[in-house]
């Protein structure tokens, strides 16, 4: 008897039906699955500048500035608190992230005794210079992220926070 296999008509339905269940219960789950993973899937856009604070009142001094970001997650759109360490160099302004690159807590301006005129974190004894560089010895391994930043009409806006090196 050679190699070929009749399969039975039973056979040949069960196999039509099962093709043809699985086809129809792809087609009714492939737009629940587009619309589940559309969103997050969709490329986030650049978060705009936020107007902050009066550039009058920037000094030599890093001072803490709260505001607030429009933010749009998948399906939630949210305000969002930020803060940021801001103080003038010469001309340039310079915007730094509170948060620690070494666990995520937040950093403070000179309150530590032990170590004045610096950016302290008190969760693990983090240390950063006044221009948000590390101080080596210390818990964290990078500077303070910088704020992207503008001055328009005599304001400060500040856009997204970026590690060191990005452009």
């Amino acid at each position: 008897m050679g190699g070929k296999q009749d399969i039975s008509r039973r056979q040949f339905l069960n196999y039509a039906l099962t093709g043809v269940g699985g086809f129809m219960a792809a087609s009714a789950l492939m737009p629940m699955v587009r619309f589940a993973l559309d969103p997050v899937l969709k490329p986030t856009g650049n978060q705009k500048m936020v107007q902050v604070v009066s550039v009058d009142e920037l000094t030599k001094e890093p001072k803490r500035f709260d505001f607030k970001i429009h933010q749009v997650d998948a399906w939630h759109k949210s305000e969002e608190s930020r803060s940021a360490w801001v103080y003038k160099h010469g001309d340039e302004i310079i915007a730094l992230s509170p948060i620690c690159k070494h666990l995520g807590c937040t950093v403070n301006w000179n309150n530590d005794p032990k170590n004045p005129n610096k950016f302290f974190c008190p969760c693990h004894y983090g240390l950063y210079e006044k221009d948000g560089t590390n101080v080596p010895g210390t818990p964290p391994l990078a500077p303070l992220d910088r704020y992207e930043h503008k001055v328009k009409d005599g304001f400060l806006y500040l856009g997204k926070a970026k590690p060191r090196g990005e452009g």
